[in-house]
């Protein structure tokens, strides 16, 4: 005695223990004849655990025996037979549900692991599948929400009784159809995707969009895995908007230069550029953190390129999430630290982007050249080692040399860049006013021509308003001379200066 489970994924033969269970075999028989299970959705897939269906409406809720429909709603459940005692040892094992009150209706499940003793005397055990463990073995692997309800419908298309030792009760002849029945509508509106619905993320795309969604879900993989390693705060952590990235800087450019710069584009929160912990010199690149994105985003666009300090440099946006990492709200809990961590504002010049190598191990205390050098003959990194100490020291040794000669210190480079600035900035200032000159001498020569037109008329105004005019252009023309003559002892100044060096 068998019956065949026609599913969307393929067949699955069930063998019946009529012997053993003959009630809970005539209500499946019958229910099967008169295609109680067609359309019916494995609602539930729990893996390397058990599938079930059985339930017309699809929620696990649903279902009634073959009785209801002989006697009544008072037959929907009839009891289990616990005689003899049978046990789910088998993959395959298919059993009727228990509904609560040790009482069956229609739903059943099939399990997909072995030895489930803990179903055993909850579950009446009443076949086993003979054929389709291929087909059971994909719905196991089907892929489910939380609930354990598959994403994609799986459903009994049909069943087929290929041996039945009952005899119909009366009354069954009516409910058994001439032919399959058509679905209805509310058994094939599910909310999943549809049994029949391929499933295909590239339909409709262009390769180069396929290929960019292909290493969107490899970048979304990795991140997850750096998340789960401790790398990352979380998979979705993003760099700050309002931070720009500037590279390539000239060692003298300071923080308030840069600062000056860039605070044309809006309110600047942090300007710093990074310096080595141990000898304060420049590393050449810097962070600048905005007050609002918008203005950040100007700053980007407007100051690729440009050149600061004899040197083009590069702007790009921070790809660092370090502060978030380090002590920002999404910063884990527990002390746990990377590789790489923002320097505490508390210690040393207080810059909020330093980065240090933590010291996590003996190997990173010796910095960035200890690991540059391993994998080398030691003799050639010895070498090397003695090169760099000696350059050093020449180094250091030139420094000193030109702080003698020069007189100056940080505090006079200092000065010297702003001296520079200011320099500029009367430039720009004289142009200005050579301007403003060139425009007031148009003016006078206009109103020397009205004064000469209104002399008749009114002489004694005119020499008044004419005296007036004449002691009102001379302020500016001696500003005018004046700026002249610092411009030239600037000039001369700079270029003594810049000799002298």
């Amino acid at each position: 005695m068998a019956v065949i489970l026609e599913t969307t994924l393929g067949d699955i033969t069930v063998d019946l223990l009529t012997e053993e269970r003959p009630r809970t075999c005539l209500n499946f028989l019958k229910l099967c004849k008169m295609k109680y299970y067609n359309f019916c959705l494995f609602h539930s897939v729990q893996r390397n655990f058990m599938v079930q269906t059985g339930d017309p409406t699809g929620t696990g809720r649903g279902g009634e025996s073959i009785f209801s429909k002989l006697y009544g709603d008072q037959a929907r459940f009839f009891e289990m037979e616990t005689n003899p005692r049978l046990k789910h040892r088998k993959v395959g094992t298919v059993s009727m549900v228990n509904n609560g009150g040790n009482m069956h209706g229609s739903q059943f499940l099939i399990t997909t692991r072995e030895d489930v003793d803990y179903l055993d005397g909850q579950h009446t055990v009443f076949g086993e599948v003979s054929e389709g463990d291929d087909v059971l073995a994909k719905i196991n692997e089907a892929i489910c929400d939380n609930e354990h309800r598959p994403y994609q419908d799986i459903r009994i298309n049909h069943t087929v009784v290929l041996d039945d030792p009952f005899d119909d009760p009366a009354g069954l002849a009516d409910h058994i159809p001439d032919r399959s029945p058509e679905p209805t509508k509310e058994q094939l509106e599910s909310g999943r995707i549809g049994a029949d619905e391929a499933i295909d993320d590239t339909e409709g795309r262009s390769q180069e969009e396929v290929e960019e969604m292909l290493q969107e879900k490899e970048a979304q993989a990795r991140t997850q895995i750096l998340e789960m390693v401790g790398d990352l705060p979380e998979a979705d952590v993003a760099p700050p908007d309002n931070v720009l990235f500037v590279c390539k800087l000239n060692p003298v450019t300071q923080d308030d230069d840069l600062e000056v710069i860039f605070s044309r584009f809006g309110e600047i929160k942090c300007c710093e550029v990074i310096r080595d912990q141990k000898t304060g010199d420049s590393l050449c690149y810097a962070f600048v953190e905005f007050e609002k994105p918008e203005a950040c985003e100007e700053a980007y666009f407007k100051m690729d390129n440009v050149l600061i300090d004899d040197r083009r440099i590069h702007v790009d946006f921070s790809q660092s999430v370090s502060k978030v990492w380090k002590g920002g709200p999404n910063a884990p809990k527990g002390g746990q630290k990377s590789k790489f961590e923002l320097k505490d504002k508390s210690k040393g010049a207080g810059k909020q982007y330093d980065l240090i190598l933590g010291d996590d191990d003996d190997d990173d205390e010796a910095g960035p050249s200890r690991t540059q050098d391993r994998g080398r003959d030691p003799d050639t990194s010895h070498d090397r080692r003695s090169k760099d100490t000696e350059n050093r020291s020449r180094h250091d040794k030139h420094k000193k040399t030109h702080r003698r000669d020069s007189s100056s210190s940080e505090d006079d480079r200092r000065h010297h860049k702003k001296h520079h600035k200011k320099e500029r900035d009367l430039d720009k200032t004289v142009e200005r006013r050579v301007r403003d000159a060139s425009s007031s001498e148009d003016d006078r020569r206009h109103k020397k021509k009205y004064h000469k037109h209104n002399r008749d008329s009114d002489d004694g105004c005119h020499k008044k308003r004419d005296r007036h005019e004449r002691d009102y252009d001379k302020p500016k023309h001696r500003e005018h001379h004046r700026s002249r003559s610092r411009e030239k002892e600037h000039r001369h100044r700079h270029d003594k200066h810049r000799h002298k060096h």
